[in-house]
């Protein structure tokens, strides 16, 4: 017979295998990378995702030994860290940044990637057993939507940086 715990346990499981793939792919994806922004937004969106899975091993453990879910300490930044990494590169490369079809299609994939995983972590939240469990999962959830918003800002500037800029810039036409 499957008890709640098992089918939680098996949630940890394929979750600490999405944060695996994660890493993995950001990974790859920052090695293949054009630019530098890229490599340095990748590279840290892989250490991210090992964040998220030694907080789901550490949770993993807990429940399997005292058939309850641990309280968590886990404060993410928010993706602050990710965003100052984007805009101190962008300061660096402005709008002269090349890229091919190849890395607009790997952030691609990788907001794909992430809007799974926020999927999978709201309905986990939703199903949750505890109050501990469902509040961690919302917040990893929230965690994979600012991964998300992140790539595809990179995603716009890099298919037209100077048309980001101008969007970033919220440039008004005064007539007066």
């Amino acid at each position: 017979m499957v008890t709640e715990q098992d089918k939680t346990l098996e949630a940890l499981q394929i979750a600490i295998q999405m944060e695996i793939d994660g890493k993995e792919y950001y990974l790859k994806a920052s090695q293949e990378s054009s630019n530098d922004l890229g490599k340095k937004l990748l590279k840290s969106l892989a250490a991210e995702e090992d964040v998220h899975r030694q907080k789901f091993e550490e949770i993993y453990s807990t429940l399997r030994n005292k058939n309850a879910w641990p309280e968590t300490d886990f404060q993410p930044d928010r993706g602050k860290r990710l965003r100052t990494i984007f805009a101190r590169a962008i300061e660096e490369i402005g709008s002269k940044v090349k890229a091919s079809a190849t890395e607009l299609e790997a952030v691609q994939t990788a907001m794909d990637m992430e809007n799974k995983t926020y999927d999978f972590y709201k309905n986990q939240g939703r199903n949750a057993t505890y109050d501990a469990e469902r509040d961690f999962y919302d917040t990893v959830a929230a965690e994979e939507t600012e991964h998300h918003r992140v790539l595809l800002d990179y995603y716009e500037y890099l298919k037209d940086p100077a048309g980001w800029f101008v969007k970033m810039e919220h440039p008004s036409l005064n007539g007066g």
